[in-house]
């Protein structure tokens, strides 16, 4: 127990192994939906999706065990969620209508180099310094931010919020979506919805009378009631709906799937024929999950309060290389880009502050192979009240923010929090923000105060809105 101690650094940062376990335990399964979601979403691109599931509980184990023994940050790894739509809906159909047979190969090949690209980018810094010279109402705005962003994810995945469309019917019997706004309240009535906010009532209950793991218990409490309502007949399983049972199943046994069908699968040949859309994928990869895991790493680290007194986030070069490492690890194994998770603030909320979080974290990704019926039966609407209350709690970053003096902060800063939830990107909030930042930095001739790797950063944002407007 005390090499334990000494090698976490418990003592120095305020907590024990108990905290840390259920720290790790509740980021576990505030994030365990993408053991579901995942597999589906890349079966669609034409990947076996019992391979996927396993390659993407294995990847997520070891980079979140080299995240918690090198970077000692309660910061958990797997599949990004955006990263794997965007493999599934954008690249592999673009590459399919160039007549590439098993085109998710080509994906998976762009993921390899990109997170190639990402150790080189760590060994030489440059993703640390990035890190450290976000100003700090920059940082404030995205750990806001975050908070934000994964309250509309919540609110979204119990039904909750939902897309304000409707269809018109013309005259002559064709009908066209539209909408009023561009999103609407869910269906007040049904159990998902009323269940996880009941599930938030009892966080908020525990929380006030400080019940150790209030959040986890919040997760499990949600689901239990789940289960009986579904018992009751009140929460009705429909698989075409995508309402799926919530009690385990385990007819089909607890071993693992093999990995064969995915594992090393890559295509370099396409490098060669398509040199300049094989790029274009790749930066595409690389925009999204450079910029994600610095706002990622930002928001955890200012929940935790991990940030030094100048704002910065310490050994944040062993954390940055966990991520580039995972993606590679995860590209061999089958899945998409693996990448640092905003839901790792669910732990840091229930004390989680150290390495032995993420290493709980990852002890129970492999225990997710054995007993994936009982992981993959929580819904989505269970981990809602969680991610509700851990963007409750993270909106505390606005009282740290200043609205006053330099307006290139001021307006950095509120872009920074506002485009993340209204675009449903974290890193598109990072985008705006710092691009407005600079832009005021050179038009308030403060040209000095741009630190060279912002210059970087604008650039790199600066050619990602090219990529955008036309199409890429």
């Amino acid at each position: 127990m005390e090499k334990l101690l000494a090698l976490f650094k418990l003592k120095e940062h305020g907590t024990d192994v108990k905290t840390e376990v259920i720290a790790g335990i509740t980021t576990f399964l505030s994030m365990a939906y993408i053991l579901a979601v995942n597999p589906s979403m890349l079966a669609a691109a034409g990947m076996d999706q019992g391979a996927v599931f396993t390659a993407t509980a294995v990847s997520a184990a070891i980079a979140t065990i080299i995240m918690g023994v090198f970077a000692n940050y309660p910061v958990a790894l797997a599949s990004g969620m955006g990263l794997n739509a965007y493999f599934a809906y954008t690249v592999v159909p673009m590459v399919a209508g160039m007549g590439i047979t098993d085109p998710w190969k080509v994906a998976l090949t762009a993921i390899l180099v990109e997170g190639i690209i990402f150790i080189i980018l760590s060994i030489f810094k440059f993703r640390e310094t990035l890190v450290n010279s976000v100003p700090a109402n920059l940082k404030y705005g995205i750990s806001a931010g975050i908070g934000l962003f994964i309250s509309i994810v919540g609110l979204k995945g119990a039904g909750i919020v939902t897309t304000d469309a409707f269809a018109i019917v013309g005259e002559d019997g064709t009908a066209t979506v539209s909408s009023s706004t561009l999103v609407a309240m869910g269906d007040l009535g049904s159990p998902q919805v009323v269940l996880a906010f009941v599930g938030l009532i009892l966080i908020g209950v525990m929380w006030h009378f400080k019940v150790k793991g209030a959040i986890l218990w919040g997760i499990l409490g949600t689901w239990v009631l789940g289960i009986i309502a579904e018992l009751a007949g009140w929460y009705v399983v429909n698989p075409d709906a995508g309402v799926y049972s919530l009690i385990p199943n385990f007819s089909s046994g607890i071993l693992p799937p093999s990995l064969a069908p995915t594992f090393f699968k890559f295509d370099f040949s396409f490098v060669a024929g398509h040199f300049v859309n094989f790029a274009a994928i790749v930066f595409a990869f690389l925009f999204v999950d450079l910029f994600d895991t610095v706002g990622t790493l930002i928001g955890v680290a200012d929940q935790g309060n991990l940030l030094n007194d100048k704002g910065e986030l310490p050994n944040a070069g062993p954390a940055l290389m966990s991520d580039a490492i995972g993606t590679v690890a995860g590209a061999v194994l089958g899945t998409s880009t693996v990448t640092s998770y905003v839901e790792s603030t669910a732990g840091v909320a229930e004390g989680g502050r150290t390495g032995l979080t993420a290493i709980s974290t990852a002890v129970m990704f492999v225990l997710a192979l054995f007993l994936s019926p009982i992981f993959l039966a929580i819904p989505s609407f269970a981990t809602t009240p969680a991610l509700l209350f851990v963007g409750l709690l993270m909106m505390k970053s606005v009282l740290k923010m200043k609205f006053d003096g330099d307006i290139a902060d001021v307006v950095g800063g509120f872009l920074a929090l506002v485009m993340m939830p209204f675009t449903y990107s974290i890193a598109n909030g990072i985008m705006f923000g710092i691009v407005a930042w600079v832009l005021l930095k050179v038009c308030t001739a403060k040209v000095k105060d741009i630190h060279p790797v912002m210059w970087v950063a604008f650039g790199l944002f600066v050619l990602r809105i090219i990529t955008l407007v036309a199409g890429v």
